[in-house]
């Protein structure tokens, strides 16, 4: 049965439009991180080198190879985190978004291991070439207890969003961990109207 992370965790992929708690367990990934505005067209070229890997790891038994414990699945979403060098953020809380710090990602299904990873990596470099393949790292990452909402809408009203999990962290007595926080793209900014795009923001907290 092929799985669909949409309707098999939706607790971790499709949240409310308001905040909730939830402890995300370790994940696999491949990564790519870099500095500069989302809007740029090397942030584009990050997502198409993550895009071509996962796809690389999903469609192996089309191209002769059947991982032990393949099962059928749907490419996950991508996700971002996003943080900013501290000098980098005005008095009035504002900053520009080409100073932005992030890390973007694809999570891998369980059965993907580190050796499996690096020939895809391997293979997919030698099919689609690119100078950014190099920079992909797989890696396992745990965003532990967790804040998270549903934002609708543009990305330049997150603001909004982060504004209600601030006050349910102040309520429920919860700090942030960092300043650092994680994005999932439930949408495609490029196909999707900005009042209809769905953003699923986390805040890692204690």
């Amino acid at each position: 049965m092929k799985h669909e992370w949409r309707k098999k965790e939706k607790a971790l992929y499709l949240p409310k439009q308001e905040p909730s708690e939830l402890v995300v367990p370790k994940q696999k990934f491949y990564t790519i991180s870099g500095k500069g505005n989302p809007n740029d067209e090397a942030f584009g070229e990050h997502i198409a080198v993550l895009y071509a890997m996962s796809y690389g790891i999903r469609m192996m038994p089309k191209n002769g190879l059947t991982p032990e414990g393949y099962m059928e699945y749907t490419v996950y979403p991508l996700e971002g985190i996003w943080t900013l060098d501290k000098e980098d953020v005005r008095g009035d809380g504002s900053f520009s978004k080409d100073d932005l710090i992030y890390k973007i990602m694809i999570r891998q299904p369980e059965f993907v291991t580190e050796e499996l990873a690096l020939m895809n990596k391997e293979q997919v470099s030698k099919k689609k070439p690119h100078p950014q393949n190099v920079n992909v790292q797989f890696e396992e990452l745990e965003d532990g207890q967790c804040v998270q909402m549903l934002h609708l809408g543009s990305y330049d009203d997150e603001p909004a969003s982060f504004e209600q999990m601030d006050q349910f962290c102040k309520e429920k007595g919860l700090t942030r961990r960092t300043l650092a926080h994680k994005e999932i793209y439930l949408t495609d900014a490029r196909k999707t109207e900005k009042e209809k795009m769905k953003t699923v923001l986390r805040y890692f907290v204690e």
